[in-house]
């Protein structure tokens, strides 16, 4: 009979990295607890089992990996890829923030010289990019927790830390969808605290000695700059209940749907006036003047044909697409691939019955409607609250050639 030096602990090694392979996470689960040993060895070509489940986006083995004490500096991999590279090329950005929350460097470089976000925009899976590049160290907003100076109480409570680092690292920059995460995270009972801390984030962000990230604290001031206009829209809420007070709750007027609303109607043209007009106003009081992006984005929206500051803002702060970009959208908030659509039409797509809910105060206009009867109807109720950007537009025009 032939022998073997394999031992049965290499036999069961060998078994986990089929069940990786294969994302078996029931049979993974069974094999993972015989090991007695640490999760950190290696294949043939040096790979970890954390690794391998990285490269194949399954977050639930990915967790249970962490979980177990999985190294992710340990590396023996001849490429000297990362956890985060291997995560980058997978495409789930889910793994991307297992790997960033439990403290990988997003800046590692590679045995070609390339991050995890760089190898990620290679291959074009950009919401591993942006996850990336919006990712802020849940430890680093600890100190907005704590009552700093002659402040009696902090500008965040400690209880809405997690609340909040969700809030700072979300990628999708729709103000509906900020105002969304404000209320489904618990954050509107602290708007100004909130604001303030968002300042106090970009100031730090452009006065750093080294590795100053401007996109990041353009970033900040354009959440602070949502805040405020909520802020806004909760004052203008009070004054208006204490004009009627006889109507009680009747009267109430949420003021998170009344900001929404302004954000999605649009005007004859099908654009987003408010919008435009408060992303103008934004970046007119970007206290950074002689940054890049600042300089940047100013050109683009005072061009001859300029694209929709919406799409400056995002393309500024999550770089520009490499390609073609053939994703849809939800026509409330904005996320990327929604699986719904209206049930009506079948044309316009949503991710929940909350955000058809608030868009069909503009969608019942055209919806399963010929299209030649659309223009007239649009046009008449969207005039009424047209913004007008032109004095904003020859404001930013000065700054672009100053």
């Amino acid at each position: 009979m032939e022998q073997t030096n394999k031992s049965p602990l290499d036999d069961i090694q060998r078994q986990i990295f089929d069940r990786i392979a294969k994302n078996d996470v029931n049979g993974f689960k069974q094999l993972i607890t015989q090991l007695k040993e640490r999760v950190d060895f290696v294949d043939d070509d040096g790979m970890t089992p954390l690794q391998h489940a990285c490269c194949k986006g399954s977050k639930e083995i990915v967790q249970i990996l962490l979980d177990m004490g999985a190294d992710i500096h340990f590396n023996k991999h001849g490429a000297d890829y990362t956890p985060l590279h291997f995560a980058a090329l997978s495409g789930n950005t889910e793994v991307c923030r297992l790997i960033l929350d439990a403290g990988i460097n997003p800046n590692s470089l590679n045995s070609v010289s390339r991050t995890a976000s760089q190898m990620a925009a290679f291959v074009g899976n950009h919401s591993c990019v942006e996850t990336i590049n919006n990712y802020v160290p849940r430890k680093s907003l600890e100190y907005y927790t704590q009552p700093q100076g002659q402040q009696k109480e902090p500008l965040i409570s400690p209880a809405q830390l997690d609340a909040f680092h969700q809030f700072v690292i979300e990628i999708n920059l729709h103000p509906v969808r900020i105002a969304l995460n404000l209320q489904q995270l618990g954050l509107l009972r602290n708007l100004q605290g909130l604001k303030k801390a968002l300042e106090y984030m970009c100031e730090k962000e452009m006065k750093k000695t080294t590795d100053v990230n401007e996109l990041m604290a353009f970033k900040f001031h354009y959440l602070r700059w949502i805040v405020s206009e909520l802020m806004r829209c909760e004052e203008q809420c009070k004054a208006q209940r204490k004009e009627k007070p006889s109507e009680g709750d009747a009267g109430k007027h949420d003021f998170v749907e009344l900001f929404i609303k302004r954000v999605l109607k649009e005007n004859k043209l099908g654009q987003l006036d408010y919008v435009e007009f408060i992303l103008r106003e934004c970046v007119r009081e970007f206290p950074f003047r002689e940054c890049t992006i600042f300089r940047q984005v100013v050109s683009q929206l005072t061009a001859k044909d300029p694209q929709p500051a919406l799409l400056v803002f995002r393309n500024a702060i999550n770089g520009h697409r490499g390609f073609a970009d053939e994703s849809t959208y939800c026509s409330s908030c904005g996320n990327e691939k929604p699986d719904k659509k209206c049930s009506k039409c079948k044309q316009v797509k949503y991710c929940d019955r909350e955000c058809q809910r608030l868009h069909w105060f503009m969608h019942k206009k055209t919806c399963a409607r010929p299209t030649s009867n659309v223009s007239a109807s649009t046009s008449a109720s969207a005039t009424k609250e047209s913004i007008d950007t032109s004095e904003l537009q020859e404001e930013l025009s000065k700054l672009a050639t100053a």
